[in-house]
């Protein structure tokens, strides 16, 4: 991701998260911390932005800052593929673990996660501002080898 990037993730994330929409500067102040943070999005074969991602690194943890897919494009591959980008990053930065924070109420993005490894470890009650919790997740990356499949066709672009 780069600051290009920039106005179509904001309306993504406005659209996807309503409620909980990061504001607009906070995706440039972001993408200013290149020592600790890494930011990805999935396009499509047209080069719209489809998806998006980003990770906080501070070692020995790694946290995945916010991971998102439109929902006429989920069930493609493409969330796995920004998780692995994610993941992938962690490991090469030299993190122990991986933690994430997920909705209790999003049973497909706890799928994505447990699928890949991540395991529950706490719960963050009324964590978001519609009260929902947050269940807070982890996947130590000592035994890691890469995502459980293969990605799909859509490309990655990263804010290094």
């Amino acid at each position: 991701m780069d600051a290009e990037d920039i106005p179509a993730v904001d309306a993504l994330e406005r659209r996807l998260f309503p409620v909980d929409a990061w504001p607009l500067q906070m995706f440039h102040d972001e993408l200013a911390q290149t020592s600790t943070r890494s930011y990805y999005v999935a396009v499509d074969p047209a080069g719209t932005v489809i998806g998006y991602a980003g990770l906080m690194c501070v070692l020995p943890i790694a946290d995945v800052q916010t991971i998102a897919v439109v929902p006429e494009s989920e069930g493609a591959g493409i969330g796995s593929r920004l998780l692995t980008t994610l993941v992938d990053e962690a490991k090469q930065r030299g993190a122990d673990d991986v933690l994430l924070e997920v909705r209790d109420d999003n049973p497909r993005a706890q799928r994505l996660y447990r699928w890949f490894g991540f395991e529950q470890i706490h719960v963050r009650p009324r964590y978001y501002r519609d009260g929902a919790s947050a269940l807070i997740m982890r996947l130590p990356l000592a035994g890691w080898s890469g995502a459980p499949t293969a990605g799909t066709a859509t490309e990655t672009k990263d804010s290094k």
